[in-house]
């Protein structure tokens, strides 16, 4: 098919206009949907390995604004607009789609971002829009001729991981019949059915936020807080961090316990870490005119933070001047922290890619042996 490619920073996806007819073919509904009469859409059982369909399906299973009357009215109202509407586009937002397959593009020689975009050989996942969708089918049940005359404009996000479209989902999902988004860390803390090495290092997320001897305390953008402070990382980012850690070395936590007062050993790990690096970079810490508390290197200290904590968390007494020690080291480069020039410094394809190398260059600085991921 044909499609725009998109770039925003370190993103790249693509936008393509689908007829409606092939459309509903190619997206797998994960929520029911009803109508006043004649059969309704069932939601397709979603796989046990599928992460992130799991996740929204099981959010709408638990929360309340996903009960069936209040799904029933939204696909009734969205579906009384396409029958009513005559100048109006029926769809003129867009829908958001999901496949994990990373898909082939090839571009056009003209350089205008436009090719011929590989479709997924199984079907995409809604991230926003399932609603508008089943709202379609309904219409194109009674109005066939004319559901088929409508194009649909598609957001399509692929190869990406679980995180990335979970994340997408909450952020995405915030209108009063959705989760709120600030409410993912939330939900992995308190809902029954969250992972537990998931819920584990939210735990310790949410102590970053809210204790008071975090060298985060308020600094984490939780979407929805009403600080006036600025904000250095995305919750769901820092989040992303700190599951990586905790699954890393799940097996040597479970054990222990996992409940909020066995996370309380974890956070003092990562508390420690960040309170020696806020001492050896100094000035340039939560400055705005260097990267050093912006979300790339917090990320990539944070990955330092856990090889130092594998290979150095005990004794407990002195941690901070121990590892103050070690980090020392980051003083001195300080300079190739500036914003300005900062991208050409640490040069990369994308995000993940400068994270992985800012990791590696602070842990060689400090001579701290990077772990795998486990």
């Amino acid at each position: 098919m044909i499609a725009t490619q998109i770039r925003q920073k370190d993103a790249v996806f693509y936008f393509a206009s689908y007829d409606s007819e092939h459309l509903l073919k190619q997206v797998r509904f994960i929520s029911r949907f009803y109508e006043e009469e004649g059969p309704g859409i069932k939601a397709e059982e979603v796989p046990a390995d599928d992460d992130v369909a799991q996740f929204i399906s099981k959010i709408e299973r638990s929360d309340k604004a996903f009960q069936r009357e209040l799904s029933r009215a939204k696909a009734a109202a969205i579906r009384n607009f396409y029958e009513t509407a005559i100048s109006q586009p029926p769809i003129p937002g867009t829908v958001l789609l999901f496949t994990p397959q990373k898909l082939h593009f090839e571009a056009w020689t003209d350089n205008s971002g436009v090719g011929r975009l590989q479709e997924p050989t199984e079907k995409y996942l809604i991230i926003d829009g399932q609603h508008r969708l089943a709202a379609l089918q309904f219409y194109a049940r009674t109005h066939p001729e004319e559901a088929r005359n409508i194009k649909v404009p598609c957001i399509i996000f692929d190869g990406r991981s679980d995180d990335f479209a979970t994340e997408m989902f909450v952020i995405i999902n915030s209108t009063p019949t959705r989760i709120n988004k600030s409410h993912l860390v939330d939900l992995y803390e308190r809902v029954s059915w969250a992972e537990p090495d998931r819920r584990f290092a939210a735990h310790i997320a949410e102590m970053l936020y809210s204790a008071g001897d975090s060298p985060l305390r308020y600094r984490i953008n939780r979407l929805g807080g009403r600080s006036k402070q600025e904000k250095w990382i995305l919750q769901a980012e820092l989040f992303n961090e700190i599951h990586r850690w905790v699954k890393k070395i799940w097996k040597q936590i479970e054990p222990h316990g996992t409940d909020k007062r066995a996370a309380e050993r974890y956070y003092d790990m990562a508390r420690d870490f960040l309170k020696a690096a806020a001492q050896v970079w100094g000035e340039t810490w939560g400055s705005s005119g260097y990267m050093v508390t912006k979300p790339v290197a917090l990320k990539a200290m944070l990955r330092v933070g856990a090889d130092l904590a594998a290979e150095d968390a005990e004794p407990v007494d002195g941690r901070v001047e121990r590892w103050r020690t070690r980090l020392a080291p980051w003083t001195e480069q300080a300079r190739e922290f500036r914003n300005e020039g900062f991208y050409e410094r640490f040069p990369a394809k994308g995000q993940i890619e400068r994270v992985t190398r800012i990791h590696r260059e602070l842990g060689r600085l400090a001579g701290i042996v990077p772990r795998g991921r486990g």
